[in-house]
């Protein structure tokens, strides 16, 4: 078994990280995939230490369905700790971090709204791009294509977008992406591709965030439909788990789909929505990795506030 020694070494890797910066539903994926525990044999486990969890609500919190919040839940959440053979605290501190909603996500998992809007760093910078609350576009379709590399990095996005102006002398968008934990966004590079060029970038390193001015080279009036493309290098960060886009108002389609490497395939992907970061995930639907292409995709007519995502999880 070459392969075995390298196989720990990532799952532990991996496994500190999460455990450094959560989602507390990722760490504890991560720690019972690294002990090589089916549910059942967890359930046994918490039984034997006076706790007693459905294998529905393990499966649950680990897919960040739901949150572990009742004395009994928590009590059972200290027995992982012991069982899965965590530092103690590691888990129950996942859960008790500021600003982490009953998802379990650290408010929608790396999302930009969770982390940045509390911290007031995204206003800091589309302040410093001159970025309007309203930029004056409403999205008629919008789709996002992610890479998923060989070390399961987030590797690139792309995104095309058909918009709409809905006042006069609109010339410009600001994307914004968010990088996983630990992404370093000076690093990254925004690629026009399609009816635009890139104009002034923004990055706060410390939450990985990173806006980009795209200038078209028309100004638009009240009514007239625009089309442009655009792409983000990242590969900064390291073990990625899901991809959460945020919906400020309704709005057109959007289509989000992850391809992945032939070298890192993940064993299971899953589709979900949530109405805020502070509501449990809901609409849990499990998706087929396509054979030949290696990738999922979620398709939503017409989008309402809130999130929509795509999780996976890794052998």
């Amino acid at each position: 078994m070459p392969h075995a020694p390298q196989h720990a070494d990532v799952a532990t890797a991996e496994l500190d990280s999460v455990l450094r910066g959560g989602p507390f539903h990722v760490a504890l994926r991560a720690a019972i995939a690294a002990r090589g525990l089916p549910l059942q044999r967890v359930q046994h486990h918490l039984s034997r230490h006076g706790v007693k969890v459905g294998v529905t609500s393990l499966s649950y919190w680990q897919q960040g369905a739901r949150r572990p919040q009742r004395p009994e839940s928590l009590r059972a959440v200290r027995a992982l700790e012991e069982i899965l053979e965590l530092p103690e605290e590691s888990l129950i501190r996942l859960l008790a971090e500021p600003g982490e909603g009953p998802s379990g996500q650290r408010s929608a998992a790396r999302s930009y709204r969770s982390l940045v809007e509390a911290s007031g760093v995204l206003d800091q910078l589309l302040a410093e791009l001159d970025c309007p609350p309203d930029g004056g576009l409403h999205t008629l379709g919008h789709h996002e294509r992610l890479r998923i590399g060989a070390r399961r990095e987030l590797a690139e996005r792309e995104s095309h977008h058909i918009v709409r102006a809905h006042r006069d002398g609109v010339d410009r968008f600001v994307a914004v992406h968010h990088g996983d934990r630990g992404a370093a966004p000076e690093r990254m590079r925004v690629h026009a591709l399609e009816n635009c060029r890139t104009g002034r970038v923004r990055w706060h390193r410390d939450t990985g965030v990173l806006a980009a001015e795209l200038l078209f080279d028309t100004r638009l009036r009240a009514g007239d439909t625009f089309l442009f493309r655009y792409g983000v290098e990242d590969g900064t960060a390291g073990v990625s788990h899901e991809y959460l886009r945020g919906f400020d108002s309704p709005g057109g389609q959007y289509a989000l789909q992850v391809c992945f490497d032939a070298a890192a395939l993940p064993v299971r992907c899953h589709r979900f929505a949530q109405h805020s970061t502070a509501a449990p995930r809901t609409g849990c639907q499990e998706l087929a990795l396509s054979g030949r292409h290696r990738s999922v995709h979620l398709v939503e007519p017409r989008v309402r506030t809130g999130f929509l995502g795509i999780g996976w999880d890794w052998e």
